[in-house]
Formats: C-alpha cells, structure tokens, sequence
C-alpha cells in the first residue's frame, strides 16, 4: 500500500474530531484558569498549556503538514461556538500556536512522535503567544520580575501540559491499538525521546 504525502479526507477528518474533543476542554478550562488568577504571581499561567494541546496530539496522531495548524485553528473556532460567542481573536491564537507547532514539525520533518518533539512544540506555542498579548496592551504595564515569572509559567505549562501531556495522550491511545489505522506508517520514524 503506497501511503500519500499529502493530507487525505480521513486525515482531516481525524483532526478535525481531535479539534473538537479540545475546543470543549479549552471552553471549560477557562473556568479553571480563572479561578486561579486571584491567587496571584501568574500561577494560572502554570494551566494555559492546555490551550496549545489539540495541534500536538493531532500532529502525534497524523504526522502530516498542516495537521497540527487546522487542529488548533479547528479548535479554537469551536471554542466559540461552544462557548456561544464570536471571537475572532481566539481564532487568531489559534492560528499563531499551530503555526508555531508546525514550524517545529516541519524542522524534524514530521518525522518524529519523540516526547521531545512534543515538548518543543508546546514550548513554541507559549513563546507564540507572547507578542499578540504584548500587542494587546498589558504584558508590557508588567514589572520585568514580574513579566519573567509569567512567561517563565507559560513556558512550562506549554512545555508539560500541551508537551508532556500531549505526549502521555498519544501513548495512551497507541497502547489501546487505536491509532493503528491512522498517521505516517513510515519506517524508522522517530519514537524515541
């Protein structure tokens, strides 16, 4: 069976329900997200990885260029409509953190499902994020210790929830001998850390 390079309906498919499943977890989470922010020192900034986690799972499942761009565009979009309110500055997050994810995809050639790999992506998406917050006012009014800690946060969160956890997520349903039929059936694709 000669496998295609390109995305195929399946795979878009696939993507797209993996989208989905996240743009419900991403309309809950900021309930958690915000009951965090009274508490100070940008400790809900150690939850908003979980903003970032749709591209890497889908990426982690398919393996394919502009897998990981329409499953965090695709979720995204449908935290609006689950949340019941246009925005489309959160289809525009959305956008930038697949973008960054695919770019770390793209420089090991969708090549890898390495805890790595995962981790960098997610670390990519936080660092993504920063320069349209920075546009949109109020990271800039921040003290620098105070700004340090909370891209510090980001950081970590997206390198543990949207890396790590990515990473536990597409383990678990690999053992469940789910994802056998789907994703690059490439050999020597990277598995490792």
């Amino acid at each position: 069976m000669t496998l295609r390079k390109g995305l195929t309906l399946a795979d878009v498919l696939i993507t797209v329900v993996v989208a989905l499943v996240f743009a419900v977890v991403y309309s809950i989470w900021g309930g958690v997200y915000t009951a965090l922010q009274p508490l100070g020192l940008h400790l809900n900034e150690l939850v908003y990885g979980v903003w970032f986690i749709a591209a890497v799972v889908a990426y982690l499942i398919i393996r394919k260029p502009g897998v990981a761009l329409i499953a965090e565009f695709a979720a995204a979009s449908g935290e609006t409509i689950v949340m019941l309110q246009f925005d489309v500055m959160l289809m525009l997050y959305g956008v930038i953190q697949g973008l960054a994810c695919e770019i770390v995809f793209a420089l090991i050639r969708y090549k890898s499902v390495s805890l790595m790999a995962a981790v960098s992506a997610g670390v990519a998406a936080a660092l993504s994020t920063l320069p349209l917050d920075w546009f949109y006012g109020y990271l800039g009014q921040l003290e620098t210790w105070n700004l340090v800690l909370m891209i510090g946060f980001r950081v970590l969160s997206g390198a543990l929830i949207a890396g790590w956890l990515a990473h536990v997520l597409y383990r678990a349903l690999k053992e469940t001998g789910v994802l056998k039929l789907v994703g690059s059936r490439r050999a020597g694709h990277d598995e490792g850390l």
